[in-house]
């Protein structure tokens, strides 16, 4: 929370900036901090929104059965995505999908990507990324817009979707090509997921087909339990039905939230008590493989008394994980009849592909969105390596064929990645920049963010993405934090350098900036602060444990950096539009040194990124031509204004400053 102060600060002098923007003046409220915007009164975004979009623009947008256009709808392709700067939003840490559009008046327009974090019914312990059903999360119902007239969540979605597009922002889903493991999805369809038996510590079965005995204890259970919708009970086989009516049979409505958990929890037992458990998702090499953890600490009891085992991969190498919450689609077949736990990658198993694809196209026409962020795109489980080019198919990754489907209705869908962009065969069989070249993504998460600003790792991650960028189909991402990574365990990158961060990726040029909300106002943490103001542990809902919460969200009270990213913001609204082409000057051991070239003609702009704890040396800038003078336009913090000689291409710049931009002439 920010201080008192800067609360009666805005009190009193907020509204002019609020006018500035309504008018058009501006293209965000400048001083506005995001924890107040999240708190705005409905009526007063209405009004602020009217003034600035026009009666006729509002009131279509909030029409739910209307759409408003993308703006991006008229490109012919995703390409747009390499140059834009996005934001990363979890709804729960804010409340509903309406703060998603308050939190919106406080980007400029330079941040137009809103990438919306999982949307959907979370699973185990509340996990955003464990979907358990394709129905929409209650938590983000806002009782302000059912006040207005606006009850549906799916509707309330569509209209802060329209609104958000109305302001020039462009929105982004998650794409996550698993589920809980006992989702609605994995219980309604179990040919789609991989199944084993497990009695005790020892994995009894895992073969091939496994699913059609779960298919029959599953009927079972429903003929024991009876329909949960009578209305519904139909004369025909159950896996012969639609997923919608089956779903009614098994669950009930969509809108008896409680009726559907209590109905899938009745399963979940049933289907325990007979060891049938979906096959766990793993991450890295060899991904297969893989055995009940008999640990004492490997064990789990659920309030209905059943013990779960964590597994273990076989034969694990450095980053091999099992997620015990979660269970992957099962995509392809099996060799062998799954003994060896192989793969059989020439026998994709088309229903499924055409299940997940077909359901994220609905998704994404239903509420308009513009790209996708795809989970754990770093996947790549061929143990041979990332085929060539000329023989990727339909059937090569599941996120690419989420793009391309999804590309037939709207052309201009993109693709963001999170990817790490390791080293080969660390995190995926292959080189992953060729993975994502094949599967077609603009963008990539990249890992810059789990770095020390100007340490040797920094440096070489650096140098790394901007060599992709340059060399391949892919633009990493100049990643400043991400919602993942704003956790107690990686407070430790976040003592200096946070404008530093801001300022390179907004005007480097060839990376395209990512961070997470709440980094704008979020303290620096010398020892591990309340749980509470870590925006990663609201991706869980533990109630128990390290990552535990009580209570909501609390924003940083940062105002040093919040002053000196709404200068910085300010100064960027100015000067983007007029940036040319991008030219490297220095790079390490302690700054990021750039110059631009003006697009009118008129000299240049040399910018300088100090990763390195301001201190009074400085250093020479080569390299700057016939330049012989240098004004310095902006700095943080701010030094008076100053005129500079260049004396034979040299600059002498000073690292007390923690960036500084100069027009050169």
């Amino acid at each position: 929370m920010l201080p008192s102060t800067f609360d009666l600060y805005w009190k009193t002098q907020g509204q002019q900036f609020i006018d500035r923007y309504a008018s058009g003046e501006s293209s965000w409220i400048v001083g506005l901090p995001p924890e107040a915007a999240v708190r705005m009164p409905l009526p007063q975004l209405l009004g602020i929104l009217r003034q600035r979009l026009g009666e006729e623009t509002l009131s279509n947008c909030l029409d739910p059965d209307q759409t408003f256009p993308s703006p991006v709808a008229e490109e012919k392709n995703g390409d747009w995505l390499r140059q834009t700067n996005t934001v990363g939003v979890n709804v729960r840490t804010i409340g509903s999908f309406l703060e998603v559009v308050k939190y919106a008046l406080t980007l400029p327009d330079h941040i137009r990507g809103v990438h919306l974090l999982p949307i959907w019914e979370p699973g185990v312990v509340g996990s955003l990324y464990g979907m358990a059903s394709w129905q929409l999360n209650t938590e983000f119902y806002s009782q302000e817009l059912y006040a207005a007239g606006i009850g549906k969540l799916e509707d309330q979605l569509r209209v802060c979707v329209n609104l958000l597009h109305a302001l020039g922002k462009v929105v982004g889903m998650d794409v996550i090509p698993h589920t809980d493991r006992y989702s609605e999805m994995v219980l309604a369809n179990p040919d789609h997921f991989e199944w084993l038996q497990r009695w005790d510590t020892k994995i009894v079965d895992h073969r091939a087909y496994l699913h059609e005995d779960v298919q029959g204890a599953i009927y079972d259970w429903l003929i024991a339990r009876g329909p949960a919708a009578e209305a519904y009970a139909t004369v025909g086989h159950l896996w012969q039905l639609a997923e919608a009516k089956r779903l009614l049979l098994l669950f009930g409505h969509p809108e008896d939230y409680l009726g559907r958990q209590r109905r899938r929890t009745d399963l979940v037992d049933w289907l325990f008590r007979r060891g049938y458990e979906p096959v766990p998702a793993t991450m890295a090499p060899p991904y297969r493989g893989i055995e009940v953890d008999s640990s004492p600490a490997a064990i789990t009891v659920d309030a209905a008394g059943h013990a779960w085992r964590d597994y273990r991969i076989t034969e694990p190498q450095t980053m091999s994980r099992v997620f015990g919450p979660l269970t992957r689609y099962k995509l392809y077949g099996r060799q062998n009849d799954n003994r060896d736990w192989a793969i059989d990658f020439e026998s994709p198993r088309f229903w499924v592909w055409n299940y997940l694809t077909g359901h994220y196209a609905r998704q994404q026409a239903a509420y308009n969105f513009d790209f996708m962020r795809g989970d754990m795109s770093h996947v790549q489980m061929r143990p041979e390596g990332v085929p060539p080019a000329a023989e990727i198919d339909d059937f090569y990754d599941p996120l690419r064929a989420v793009k391309k489907h999804i590309q037939r209705s709207a052309p201009h869908f993109a693709y963001f990645a999170e990817s790490f962009l390791t080293p080969d065969g660390f995190m995926a069989y292959g080189s992953e920049a060729e993975h994502l070249e094949r599967s077609e993504a603009e963008v990539t998460l990249g890992d810059l963010q789990s770095t020390i600003p100007g340490g040797s790792e920094f440096w070489e991650r650096l140098d790394h993405y901007l060599d992709v960028a340059a060399t391949t189909e892919v633009t990493p991402a100049w990643t400043v934090i991400t919602g993942d990574k704003d956790d107690p365990r990686f407070d430790a990158f976040h003592h200096h350098g946070e404008v530093a961060r801001m300022f390179a990726g907004l005007f480097l040029g060839r990376l395209s900036l990512y961070y997470s909300l709440g980094f704008a106002q979020r303290d620096r943490h010398f020892e591990r602060a309340p749980n509470e103001v870590y925006s990663k542990l609201y991706v869980f809902q533990e109630e128990r444990g390290d990552k535990a919460v009580s209570g909501p969200f609390r924003w940083g009270g940062n105002l040093d950096l919040f002053v000196a990213l709404t200068k910085l913001h300010q100064f960027a609204a100015g000067i983007l539009a007029h940036l040319g082409p991008v030219k490297i000057l220095r790079q390490g051991p302690d700054a990021l040194v750039w110059l631009r070239t003006a697009s009118d003609g008129e000299g240049a702009y040399l910018l300088v990124a100090n990763f390195a704890v301001p201190s009074e040396t400085s250093i020479k800038v080569k390299g700057l031509g016939a330049y012989t003078s240098a004004d310095l336009i902006f700095s943080s913090p701010t030094k008076p204004h100053a005129l500079a000689k260049v004396t034979d291409g040299v600059l002498v710049v000073s690292l007390e400053t923690e960036v500084s931009a100069y027009l050169l002439k």
